[in-house]
């Protein structure tokens, strides 16, 4: 059974920066993508971040405009997000997802979620 367990969340001021890190087990990974979605209150869930783990081709939302950074370590199955120029808009619930990829990511399997509070 493939858990994902996120860490790094916590409160920053605009313009700082934070690191997010989801720590994998539980499964195989060599055909998956992990990576990031958020969900602000009385918003939809959105797409921030991806990475393949046989090549580390990464993906991006469209609203992260080269602030975010995904990366993964083969040796701890973790991928991280470093998040940089924080925006109030940037606050939301973070979660982790990971899944096969193949042409396209399913993702079917979901962290907890962890909280990134950007204030003014």
């Amino acid at each position: 059974q493939v858990q994902l367990a996120e860490s790094g969340g916590g409160l920053v001021q605009a313009g700082g920066s934070l690191r997010l890190s989801c720590a994998a087990s539980g499964g195989t990974f060599s055909n998956y993508a992990m990576g990031w979605f958020r969900q602000a209150p009385g918003k939809e869930r959105e797409f921030v971040a991806a990475i393949r783990w046989n090549d580390a081709n990464t993906y991006y939302g469209d609203f992260v405009k080269g602030r975010f950074t995904i990366s993964r370590d083969n040796a701890k199955t973790t991928v991280d997000l470093q998040m940089n120029s924080l925006k109030p808009e940037d606050t939301a619930v973070y979660y982790c997802a990971a899944g096969p990829y193949d042409g396209s990511w399913s993702t079917q399997h979901w962290g907890p979620g962890t909280q990134v509070t950007v204030s003014s």
